[in-house]
C-alpha cells in the first residue's frame, strides 16, 4: 500500500513539473509577443508566477532572466510594461538562483536612468530602487558601477516626494551605499568653531562640500553623523567643548564669563558648582564628566545647546522651574537630556545596521533639516511634564523614564506627518492617560482570553452571583422607604417595606413621616407571605398603571419617578433583583451588571497573581489608631 502512495505522490510531482515547464515555456513565448496587450497580460503573468520558486527556476533555465535583462536595454518599453517586467525580474533574483554579478554596465545604467530622471512612473521608480539596492548589497563590483551612475544628491529628490514606499525605498539604497563604501568614505568628522563654540559644523574627509551638506540634511535618515557624535567621549580638558557648557549656563541665568581676577578661585567654584547643580548635571564640580559615557556621548550636550538656543524660553523655564523646588522633587535638565538621548537613539536604532525585518518609517523627519534635535526639544518637554504629573522624586527617575518611553513609542506608532504631530499627539497621552491604557491593554491581553482563563471565569462567575444575591437581599431585609404618590399626584405619605430575616415575608406599612432609622417589624401592621408573590413587574406592564382599582389589590408595583412609589434609580435595581431573587429568577439590572464586571475582575487579579516567595500573612494588618482630629476632612458647605 505505501509504494502505491509513494507512486502516486511521485506522478503527481512530476505532472506538477510538466505543467509548470509547460506554463514557463508558455510565457517565455508570450512575452515576446508583437501584440502590445497580449505582451502586457504576459508580463502580468509572469510577474504573479515568479513568486514560485520552482516556476522561477524553469522560467530561469529557459534564459529567462537574460530576456528581460535585453527587454529593459533596448528601451522600447515604458508605463505598465516596463513596470511589470521589472517587477517579474525582482521576484526571479530573490529567489538567489542567479548571481547579480552576471549583468551589463548597459543595464546597470539603464535601471540609474530611471531614478535619476525627474519624472518617472512611480511603481518603474520603485522596482529600480529595489534593484539597486540588490546589486549595491550582493556585489562589491556592482557596488562600484552603481556608485559611478547614482549619487546621493540625485536620491534627495525622492525623499522630498509624499509617497512613503518610494522614501523607503531610496532610504534603503542611501544605506546601502554607505554599507558598502570604503571606510575612508563613510568617515563624517565633525570640528568645532573656537569663537563659535556652540556651533557643530560638518567637515568631509575626503567628500566633497555638496555631499557632506547632503548628509547633513539627511543626518536623521542615515544616523551616521548621529553615531559619530554618540559615540565620541567629551575630553574634560578640551576648551571648545568645556566652552559648551558655560554657555548652557550663561543662558539659563543670564550671566556672562567672569574675569580670572573676579573674587576668589573658591568663591567661583563654588558659584559655578551651585549653578551646574541647578542645572541639573550628576558632577556638579566638573559637569564634563558626564559626557564621558557612550552612548550617547556628545551627541548629548549638541542636543542640549540646540534646546538651549533655539527654544530658549523653554530652556530656561524648565531649569529656573526644577531649580526652585526641593532637591528631591527637581527633575534634573541634565541628567534626563542625556539619558533621553540614549533613549531616542535606541529607539531610533541609531548606530544599528540596517535590517531587512524593520519597516518602521517616520516621514516626520523629511519636515525640518534639524529634525533630530528638534524630536529631542519636544521629548525632554515632555519628560518634564510627565515629572510633574506623576509628582515624581529624585529616587522614580527611571520610573519617569519608562513612562516618557511609553508615551513616545505609542507617539510614533502613530506614524504623525509632521513633528508637530508629533507634539499633539504627546500632549493627549499624559500620565493618567497611559494609565488608562495599561489597564485595558491588561484586561485586553490575549491571556484573559485564553481557554484556561475563561474556564476560571466561568467558575467564579456563580460565586459572584451569589454574593451579589446575598447582598440585594441584605438590603431587602434592612428595609427602605419608599415616597408614596397620591391618585392626585401628591408626595404627602411614606410607606415603608423590608425582608424578614428568614426571607419568608415581605413587612409593610404607611407612614407620616419619613424615619430616621429602620422601622421595627412589629410596627409594620401588612405582611405579604413571599410565596404569594407570582412575577415582578415594573414600568408599564404594573397593573396600578392599567387599573384604577389596582391600588386596591395585594400587589407589589415599583415605578421609577412616577407611579405608585417615587424610588431612586439604585433602589429601584436593588428591590427588583432583590424581588427577583427570592423568586429564583434572574437579576438582570443595570447595577447587577456593573457588580458582576468589578467583582469579577477584582477576583481575576487576585487569584492571578504571581505570589511566588512571597510571604502572606496569617493575619490581618492591623487598623490603625484613629487619628487626634479630623481638621483634614473638607466641609462640603
Amino acid at each position: 500500500m505505501d509504494e502505491i502512495q509513494h507512486v502516486e505522490a511521485y506522478s503527481w510531482y512530476f505532472c506538477m513539473l510538466f505543467s509548470l515547464s509547460q506554463t514557463a515555456a508558455q510565457l517565455h513565448e508570450r512575452i515576446q509577443s508583437s501584440s502590445m496587450d497580449a505582451k502586457l497580460e504576459a508580463l502580468k503573468d509572469l510577474a504573479n508566477s515568479s513568486r514560485d520558486v520552482t516556476f522561477a527556476q524553469e522560467f530561469i533555465n529557459l534564459d529567462g532572466i537574460s530576456l528581460l535583462t535585453q527587454m529593459v536595454e533596448s528601451g522600447t518599453d515604458f508605463g505598465d510594461l516596463l513596470s511589470f517586467t521589472l517587477t517579474a525580474f525582482v521576484e526571479l533574483m530573490d529567489h538567489g538562483i542567479v548571481s547579480w554579478d552576471t549583468f551589463s554596465v548597459a543595464f546597470i545604467k539603464k535601471i540609474a536612468g530611471y531614478v535619476n530622471k525627474s519624472a518617472m512612473d512611480t511603481a518603474v521608480l520603485q522596482r529600480s530602487l529595489a534593484i539597486l539596492e540588490s546589486m549595491v548589497l550582493n556585489s562589491q563590483d556592482l557596488y562600484q558601477k552603481v556608485a559611478q551612475e547614482i549619487t546621493i544628491g540625485q536620491l534627495i529628490p525622492h525623499l522630498q516626494g509624499t509617497d512613503q514606499d518610494i522614501q523607503t525605498y531610496t532610504i534603503a539604497v542611501i544605506n546601502a551605499l554607505f554599507l558598502k563604501a570604503p571606510e575612508e568614505k563613510r568617515q563624517v568628522g565633525y570640528t568645532h568653531t573656537p569663537s563659535i563654540p556652540a556651533h557643530t559644523q560638518i567637515s568631509p574627509k575626503p567628500i566633497n562640500d555638496e555631499m557632506a551638506h547632503q548628509l547633513y540634511v539627511l543626518q536623521v535618515l542615515t544616523f551616521n553623523l548621529l553615531e559619530d557624535r554618540m559615540m565620541t567621549k567629551m575630553d574634560p580638558q578640551d576648551q571648545a567643548q568645556r566652552d559648551i557648557i558655560f554657555e548652557l549656563r550663561r543662558i539659563a541665568f543670564d550671566v556672562e564669563c567672569e574675569p580670572n581676577n573676579s573674587g576668589s578661585i573658591e568663591k567661583r567654584k563654588s558659584m559655578y558648582t551651585r549653578d551646574y547643580k541647578k542645572l541639573g548635571f550628576i558632577n556638579h564640580v566638573n559637569p564634563a564628566v558626564d559626557f564621558t559615557q557612550i552612548p550617547p556621548g556628545m551627541l548629548a550636550l549638541d542636543n542640549m545647546l540646540y534646546f538651549a538656543r533655539h527654544h530658549q524660553d523653554a530652556y530656561i523655564r524648565i531649569v529656573l522651574e526644577n531649580s526652585s523646588r526641593e532637591d528631591k522633587h527637581e527633575c534634573p535638565f541634565g541628567r534626563s537630556s542625556i539619558e533621553l538621548t540614549k533613549m531616542l537613539c535606541e529607539i531610533l536604532k541609531v548606530g544599528e545596521l540596517p535590517s531587512e525585518n524593520c519597516h518602521d518609517f517616520h516621514p516626520m523627519f523629511f519636515t525640518h533639516d534639524r529634525s533630530f534635535e528638534e524630536f529631542f526639544c519636544i521629548c525632554i518637554q515632555l519628560l518634564n511634564k510627565t515629572w510633574k504629573e506623576m509628582r515624581a522624586t529624585s529616587e522614580d527617575f527611571n520610573k519617569v523614564m519608562q513612562v516618557v518611553r511609553e508615551q513616545i513609542m505609542r507617539a510614533l506608532t502613530q506614524k504623525p506627518n509632521s513633528l508637530d504631530q508629533l507634539k499633539s499627539r504627546l500632549q493627549n497621552l499624559s500620565y493618567t492617560e497611559i494609565l488608562k491604557i495599561r489597564q485595558s491593554e491588561r484586561m485586553n491581553q490575549e491571556d484573559f482570553q485564553s481557554r484556561p482563563i475563561l474556564e476560571l471565569r466561568e467558575k467564579i462567575q456563580p460565586e459572584i452571583m451569589e454574593l451579589i444575591k446575598q447582598q440585594r437581599l441584605n438590603r431587602l431585609c434592612d428595609g427602605t422607604c419608599f415616597r408614596k404618590i397620591s391618585s392626585r399626584r401628591r408626595q404627602d405619605k411614606f410607606w415603608y417595606c423590608r425582608l424578614s430575616p428568614n426571607h419568608k415575608v415581605l413587612h409593610y406599612g404607611d407612614l407620616e413621616e419619613s424615619p430616621q432609622g429602620e422601622v421595627p417589624h412589629d410596627s409594620l401592621q401588612d405582611k405579604l407571605p413571599v410565596a404569594d408573590i407570582k412575577s415582578v413587574v415594573t414600568g408599564k406592564d404594573c397593573p396600578h398603571m392599567k387599573e384604577k382599582g389596582a391600588l386596591k389589590q395585594n400587589k407589589v408595583g415599583l415605578q421609577t419617578g412616577s407611579g405608585y412609589m417615587c424610588v431612586s434609580y439604585m433602589k429601584y435595581c436593588v428591590w427588583t433583583d432583590g424581588l427577583n431573587a427570592l423568586l429564583g429568577k434572574e437579576m438582570t439590572s443595570d447595577f447587577t451588571k456593573s457588580d458582576m464586571d468589578t467583582l469579577l475582575s477584582m477576583e481575576m487579579k487576585l487569584r492571578l497573581l504571581d505570589l511566588e516567595n512571597i510571604q502572606i500573612p496569617e493575619a490581618p494588618p492591623p487598623i490603625p489608631k484613629e487619628p487626634s482630629n479630623y481638621d483634614f476632612v473638607y466641609d462640603c458647605n
